[in-house]
């Protein structure tokens, strides 16, 4: 095998596949990912992930297969294993070395997690060179995220980190960035997140974690609800690698590019079709759903009140394609969650925008700070005097 060649194990879009027949709300997809996630078990012998998805239920058991999977798994085993035990005899250490990835690597593949990390953390002790070295600490962040094991995955993450900055080549800092990125939305951390995947938009390699127009799309979702206008503009409607992939991505270049041209009736109508067909089915940003939607609206009645003074109700609702009750409804929680600066005229029909001067917090900030190095100043001056 090459140095630096990276093999796509475990097979990620498994437990996506896992993740929507678990799903009762996405039946309407269960077809499709039942079909998938048997040949890609099939595919890789992968018995011991076949008795998880079985034992709940998501595929119905097939001795038949089991067996035939498991016994394909034992041969397997010993031909690696006899390998091991002649490199251990008669050659050095870096062929020992490769012969424990490639056990490792074949745990890994067959989704038996607990053998897996054990035998990649052996292999890990015994490779020498660092690049293989920051590989296996990589393919153990992979297996956190396919069985969806967030102490793990941050575990390794951490560990990499290391390692790259110890002397990791380029490839492989870009990969990690991929890798970080993708493990920061899962946990809601969109901004920075966001930031991680952009950065890799142009150098992107990592496609044993995630497909390219997955990663894109990611991008998309993180980078909309964080960027300016002008850096939405920029970094994203402008890119040329995003550019290449919105045919293929239709609902997100909707989302994006109406919320950019203050399109609102539109704009809702992309975010709810963005829900249902790219946040709710992706099991690593339908935790976040709710979450989402709600930003993304507030994004956008932000950016329409914050060029008026004052403006209707009914304007305000016809803006947005949705009922006046609706949108008075909507306003009402999120200005008395602090989320929204204007106030509701219910008598004339009318909101009135009332943000805070932007001197004003200045103001505030600098005599808050000053307040707290004074108290500082005379905590010091008694000790000293």
């Amino acid at each position: 095998m090459a140095e630096d060649a990276v093999l796509p194990i475990p097979n990620l879009a498994l437990p996506q596949n896992y993740f929507v027949l678990s799903t009762p709300s996405l039946q309407h997809l269960h077809e499709n990912a039942r079909k998938e996630l048997l040949e890609g078990i099939q595919a890789d012998h992968m018995a011991p992930y076949y008795r998880i998805v079985t034992a709940t239920n998501a595929l119905n058991l097939d001795e038949a297969l089991l067996a035939r999977m498991e016994k394909e798994n034992k041969e397997e085993l010993e031909k690696i294993d006899e390998r091991l035990e002649e490199a251990k005899k008669t050659e050095g250490e870096t062929d020992i070395a490769d012969a424990l990835r490639a056990r490792a690597n074949y745990f890994t593949r067959i989704g038996d997690k607990d053998k897996a990390v054990e035998a990649q953390k052996l292999a890990l002790e015994k490779t020498p060179g660092l690049g293989s070295r920051i590989d296996i600490v990589l393919t153990l962040i992979r297996i956190g995220f396919f069985f969806n094991d967030h102490d793990m995955i941050t575990q390794y993450l951490t560990q990499a980190d290391e390692l790259v900055e110890k002397g990791g080549d380029w490839d492989r800092r870009n990969r990690l960035k991929v890798y970080r990125g993708m493990h920061l939305l899962s946990i809601r951390q969109f901004k920075r997140g966001g930031e991680l995947l952009l950065d890799a938009l142009s150098t992107f390699t990592a496609t044993e974690l995630v497909s390219y127009n997955d990663f894109v799309a990611a991008t998309i979702i993180s980078n909309v609800l964080t960027l300016n206008r002008p850096d939405l503009k920029k970094k994203l409607i402008s890119a040329p690698e995003v550019i290449q992939v919105l045919p293929e991505l239709p609902l997100l270049a909707d989302l994006m590019k109406n919320l950019y041209d203050s399109h609102y009736d539109k704009f809702f109508l992309a975010l709810a079709a963005t829900e249902q067909t790219h946040l709710k089915p992706n099991r690593l940003l339908a935790p976040h759903t709710r979450y989402y939607v709600r930003e993304m609206r507030i994004l956008a009645y932000n950016q329409l009140l914050e060029s008026y003074r004052s403006l209707t109700l009914d304007s305000l609702a016809r803006s947005f394609g949705v009922s006046v009750e609706f949108v008075d409804n909507e306003l009402s929680r999120f200005i008395a969650s602090g989320r929204l600066h204007c106030t509701i005229d219910k008598v004339n029909g009318v909101v009135e925008t009332n943000r805070p001067s932007i001197k004003n917090a200045q103001y505030e900030t600098v005599i808050r700070q000053g307040d707290i190095l004074l108290n500082a100043v005379q905590r010091l001056s008694k000790v000293l005097y």
